[in-house]
């Protein structure tokens, strides 16, 4: 990775992009070793707290998040997402997430239809039989 010559505005060192690196040495390995390949996605974090600069209690929630999820990646798990359930960090099944969740989506709808264009990915629902309304599937909040 090297070092970073850049400062941010505070006049602090920037890291290097960590999460470009892992992704392209992810897409290596499995290139190498797996036929087919993977493809990894990878969403910048800082996008998905919220739009203002971090502070201390958002850059140890960052932190925590992110040493738990790879705690559960190094201990073998998959399908599963990493939150805050009564001041415990917890590793949260994605199946259980997504059955138990209040919110539904209709996987014919405008919106999902958006969400698979926008991330290059098709649409796996079964399609609608003639006759039958929409399709509802849970959805994450």
């Amino acid at each position: 990775l090297g070092e970073s010559t850049e400062a941010d505005k505070s006049g602090n060192k920037k890291l290097p992009a960590i999460g470009q690196f892992l992704k392209k040495e992810i897409e290596s390995y499995f290139g190498r070793h797996v036929p087919g390949g993977a493809t990894v996605k990878y969403v910048d974090p800082s996008y998905m707290i919220r739009s203002c600069p971090a502070n201390a209690a958002d850059s140890l929630y960052c932190m925590q998040l992110a040493q738990n999820a790879v705690h559960g990646l190094m201990a073998g798990y998959t399908g599963f997402s990493v939150g805050c359930c009564n001041n415990r960090m917890v590793l949260l099944p994605i199946p259980e997430l997504v059955a138990t969740s209040p919110r539904r989506m209709d996987c014919w709808g405008r919106t999902w239809e958006r969400v698979l264009s926008l991330t290059r990915q098709p649409n796996t629902a079964e399609k609608k039989k003639k006759g039958e309304g929409s399709h509802y599937a849970p959805m994450l909040r």
